[in-house]
This record gives C-alpha cells, sequence and structure tokens, in this order.
C-alpha cells in the first residue's frame, strides 16, 4: 500500500513538472517567434504567437478570476468552469463505466474463446476507425425514439453513451492481453487440480490482468472524458465544458484568454478522471508488481 501511495506521489510529481515545463516552453515560443510566425516560402513552419492567438499563460490564470461576463452577478469564468466541469465528469464517468462493464466483458468473452476473439477483435479495433462527429447525430436520433413507459431518453445520455464508446477499446485490449498473460505453466497447474474455467479466471487470470487493467482504465477515463466534450459540441448539449468551449470561442477575437481557460479546463478534467481512477487501483498494489505503463 505504502509503495503504490510513493508511486502515486511520484506519478503526481512527474505531472506537475510536465505543466510547468509546457508553462516554461509556451512563454519561450512566444518571446521567440515572431508575432505572425515562421514562414518558409507560402507555407506557414510555426502559427502565430501574437496576444489574441497565444496570449501569456498569466493572462490566462488572472482571466480564472475575473466575471465571465459583463452581466450583473455573473460567475467567475473559474466558477463557470467548476460547474460544467463537474457536469461533464459525472457524463463521463458515466460513460466510463458502461465502457468498462462492456469492454470487461468482450475481453473474458474474448479470453474464453479463442473463435470469439477472432471473430470480435477486429471489430473491436475497426469500431474506432468511425469518426465522433458522424456518430453522435445517430445516437441522439436513435436514442430520442427511446420511451418505456414514463422513461424518456435524456440528451445527456447519448454524451455517456459516446463516450464509453471510447472507453471500451482500451479496457477490451488492456483486460484481454491481461487475460491471456499466465504463462502456460500457470494454467496447467490449475488444470491438473480440476479447476473450472471459471475458478481460473478468478483465482488467475483477472490477477495477472490487473498490471494490465490499471493503465487501460486510466486511458478509457481520459478518453470518456474527450467524448463527452466531443459530443456535448456534436449534440448541442448544455452545462459541460463542451459547450464552454464553443461558447468561449466566439470571444476570441476580444477576449482571447478566455477560449483558452476553456481549453484548459477541458485538459484538468481529464487529469482528474485519470488521477480518480489511479487512487481506486491504490487498493490493488500487491497486484501492481508488473504493472505495463
Amino acid at each position: 500500500m505504502r509503495s503504490s501511495a510513493r508511486r502515486a506521489a511520484r506519478s503526481a510529481g512527474w505531472a506537475a513538472a510536465a505543466v510547468v515545463l509546457l508553462v516554461v516552453l509556451w512563454e519561450v515560443v512566444k518571446a521567440v517567434v515572431p508575432d505572425t510566425g515562421w514562414h518558409v516560402g507560402e507555407a506557414s513552419v510555426l502559427p502565430r504567437t501574437d496576444d489574441v492567438a497565444m496570449p501569456h499563460v498569466w493572462d490566462v490564470v488572472t482571466r480564472l478570476g475575473q466575471p465571465e461576463t459583463s452581466a450583473a452577478g455573473a460567475p467567475t469564468v473559474l466558477g463557470a468552469m467548476l460547474q460544467a466541469g463537474w457536469f461533464t465528469l459525472r457524463v463521463a464517468a458515466a460513460g466510463w463505466v458502461l465502457g468498462v462493464v462492456g469492454g470487461g466483458l468482450a475481453a473474458v468473452l474474448m479470453a474464453r474463446w479463442r473463435v470469439a476473439e477472432s471473430a470480435l477483435l477486429p471489430w473491436v479495433v475497426l469500431s474506432q476507425t468511425v469518426p465522433l462527429v458522424a456518430l453522435a447525430p445517430l445516437v441522439v436520433g436513435w436514442g430520442g425514439r427511446i420511451e418505456i413507459g414514463a422513461f424518456a431518453w435524456q440528451k445527456w445520455m447519448s454524451v455517456a453513451l459516446i463516450a464509453s464508446y471510447l472507453a471500451f477499446f482500451p479496457v477490451a485490449v488492456g483486460m484481454l492481453k491481461g487475460l491471456q498473460s499466465p504463462t502456460t505453466a500457470q494454467v496447467e497447474l490449475f488444470r491438473a487440480q480440476a479447476a473450472s474455467w471459471g475458478r481460473t479466471l478468478v483465482s488467475l487470470r483477472l490477477p495477472a490482468s490487473v498490471p494490465y487493467l490499471l493503465p487501460a482504465l486510466r486511458l478509457a477515463a481520459a478518453t470518456a472524458v474527450v467524448g463527452a466534450i466531443v459530443a456535448e459540441v456534436s449534440t448541442g448539449t448544455r452545462g459541460g465544458v463542451g459547450r464552454l468551449v464553443i461558447a468561449y470561442a466566439q470571444a476570441a477575437s476580444g477576449d482571447p484568454a478566455k477560449p483558452w481557460a476553456a481549453i484548459l479546463a477541458a485538459a484538468v478534467l481529464g487529469l482528474v478522471a485519470a488521477g480518480l481512477v489511479t487512487l481506486l487501483g491504490l487498493g490493488l498494489g500487491r497486484y501492481r508488481h508488473a504493472e505495463v505503463s
């Protein structure tokens, strides 16, 4: 448990160092590259770095504490980001749970029968080639036709379903690799003891899959957030970070720090989601000695 906590603290330290490095690089590029960018002939090598296209980091941070709009009683940009982030995080969490359950069941099915792996795995990989922008209207259209008694499909459910679509892939592939990771000698030992496939799954394959599954769960959490944000934009769902990005982008010319604040909120939300999954994995420290990252 202590080693897991130290590993988590070390990862958090590296993450903080990466953020600091990114800020330094941002300001160095802004100081070195001309406002109009660098061009080779007609080709643009580096983008513009003027204050409209690339505001200073401290301008973005300062903008967080200022009112979102000039209207009386308007919340600060940070307050609006926190409210929108909470909405998106909950929807992404629902999508993550659906993706984890679906990916886990698919992985167990493919690990149990080789023919299932041959039939399903190509489709699992192929599913990730479908763009979300094309998928979102279809999901909204299908969901809008679902009515069971007093139950009516809500737009946020479409967003969660699209988020689960992205979370499904890393869990299915990562867990399948973990379930297949036990050596032949380990599997034969369970067979010699007349253990059923279910007992082998619970006592051998699932514990062996943890080092592969935890990174997949973190990646699934981050991709679920990405899917939720893109789906909010595509479906027009209000209240989340996706619509915040669109709304703030409309003020980019007169308030360039504002859209970058929304982009910052989206990035932080992905880190928070992955961090929460890391905390969930602290209790599985004894299985993580061979964790693959």
